[in-house]
């Protein structure tokens, strides 16, 4: 794919963002490790390269650097932060401790006219402890803040760029058009990235890989594995079966949910599988979250690979994987960043497993996904659907799993959520008034705390279990704010509760960010 820009990682936990306020252009890009071997960046002939941020000190020893045969490419290159530091000291400028750090929201002052930023002052956000003491011949600085002299800089004879700041944060008001102008003005990047071109490729990528082969899609209901499989039965036809496991672990009448909308809007070859005490025994006594994942994604492939037996053994599986999956589970998949947990659809499988998996959306974030899913015609409600983890409640019913447990949690969620809607407050499409920060929720649940708190119920002491609320903001998962739920709902909402639900006496809600939370608890 020659109409790409790389994003050489080396090691920012959000460079996810750089390659989603790209794509957020139209132009599709990949991450690879700063240190992968010259071959799989040079085939890719990219139109240009962004050196993502970095939590090392470019002076120190062992420290990523750009190699060398990057600067031989002879395409435009954008440092941000570390990335903007480590050009420096491979092309002969100086980087050194800063006796101020900037952390936070920052006034950038741009003073000189260049491609990238217009002459004025703006906001931008900083991260960083080190700064550029003298840039390297053939550039010069456009752009400061009151402590850090060298904030941007231009080789305009090689189009090399660099910024202190980071464009990608929303909190940089004005990154989104910087890098637009970097990828659509400066490398001359095609906007051809789109649904339909994105639908176009996978069908075309599926069709090879199975030629004519039987596949099973893992499906939940949710929109990964939903928008998954339409995309493979698009591809493949009637060569796909679809299965639904109802592993105990969904939310207050989801298997219902599941069947009716499979078999009303997709036409594939459906087939439901009730293993609700398969999984449940298989879950008694666990608490470790890590173990639970493990066992659910070792369980699931074991169920799958019966049922492909019976359909005739298909050697593929369709997973509903996406990007932050990856993310999440292992880095950004180029062992640049720590892993943050394990994801059954990831991290849990079996080694032994007997299928090749097909995951068509792996490198797709959710609006992408939402965005494809609505080009394929999938309905309203199944696009925008709130997201659910794959091991289901599991990881939502913290210590212990059992049956009694889950319809605790169960019941709560169920209030919980009916409120939001009823508030209008539950969903995020972009064309409804929900979508606003201040009013809509991308994704809210409960959680059942594996702790029992005193209470005093019909003037008796009582103790009993605790039930956490979780809501929250965000535009891609990544990141994420608490809900500023109304109090008075959030009151309706701890009284029916505690009023309805059997065993539970107190309701918390959680107001912590993601990071330095994730938006699960587990």
């Amino acid at each position: 794919m020659t109409n790409t820009i790389i994003i050489l990682d080396f090691g920012s936990q959000y460079i996810q963002l750089i390659a989603r306020r790209i794509r957020e252009q139209h132009v599709y890009c990949e991450l690879i490790p700063w240190n992968a071997p010259p071959e799989k960046i040079l085939t890719l002939n990219p139109k240009g390269i962004v050196l993502s941020g970095g939590p090392d000190s470019v002076y120190k020893p062992g420290a990523p650097q750009v190699p060398e045969y990057i600067f031989k490419t002879g395409i435009p290159i954008l440092g941000i932060c570390y990335g903007m530091q480590a050009m420096v000291q491979a092309l002969g400028g100086r980087v050194k401790r800063a006796s101020e750090p900037e952390y936070g929201f920052t006034t950038l002052e741009t003073f000189s006219g260049n491609p990238l930023l217009p002459v004025g002052e703006q906001q931008v956000w900083m991260s960083h402890g080190d700064l550029i003491e003298s840039i390297p011949p053939g550039f010069r600085n456009f752009s400061r803040t009151n402590n850090t002299p060298i904030c941007g800089m231009v080789d305009p004879k090689r189009n090399y760029f660099g910024v202190q700041f980071h464009p990608e944060v929303g909190h940089t008001p004005g990154g989104a058009k910087m890098l637009r102008r970097f990828v659509i003005d400066i490398c001359e990047a095609s906007p051809d990235w789109t649904p339909a071109s994105i639908i176009q490729k996978s069908v075309n990528r599926i069709r090879e890989q199975v030629g004519q082969d039987r596949v099973l899609a893992a499906v939940s209901g949710g929109v990964d594995s939903s928008v998954a499989t339409a995309l493979v039965h698009k591809a493949i036809g009637n060569q796909l079966d679809a299965v639904f496991v109802d592993n105990g672990l969904l939310r207050q009448g989801e298997p219902q949910r599941v069947v009716k909308t499979f078999s009303q809007h997709l036409g594939v070859s459906f087939h439901p599988i009730n293993a609700v005490e398969t999984f449940l025994e298989n879950l008694r006594g666990v608490k470790d979250p890590e173990t639970k994942r493990r066992l659910i994604g070792e369980r699931f492939i074991r169920i799958f690979e019966q049922e492909a037996k019976k359909l005739g053994t298909p050697p593929y599986l369709v997973q509903g994987t996406i990007y932050p999956d990856v993310v999440e589970s292992s880095g950004t998949g180029q062992d640049q960043t720590r892993r943050i947990k394990s994801h059954h659809n990831v991290g849990g499988l079996p080694e032994d497993m007997e299928f090749k998996l097909i995951e068509p959306l792996r490198d797709l974030f959710k609006d992408e996904v939402r965005a494809v899913g609505e080009a394929l015609g999938l309905p309203h409600e199944m696009v925008w659907r709130q997201p659910f983890p794959g091991p289901g409640l599991a990881v939502r019913c913290l210590g212990e799993i059992t049956w009694e447990r889950l319809e605790r949690l169960r019941a709560a969620d169920a209030i919980f959520t009916q409120a939001l809607a009823d508030a209008g407050l539950l969903h995020m499409h972009p064309n409804e008034p929900s979508a606003s920060p201040q009013r809509g929720t991308a994704q809210a649940f409960a959680i059942l705390l594996p702790v029992q708190a005193v209470g005093v119920m019909g003037d008796q002491r009582t103790y009993q279990d605790v039930i956490a609320l979780r809501a929250v903001t965000t535009e891609d998962f990544m990141t994420a704010d608490w809900a500023r739920l109304p109090h008075s709902l959030l009151a309706q909402v701890a009284n029916q509760i505690v009023n309805e639900v059997e065993g539970v006496n107190r309701v918390v809600y959680d107001i912590t960010s993601k990071p330095p939370a994730t938006i699960e608890w587990e």
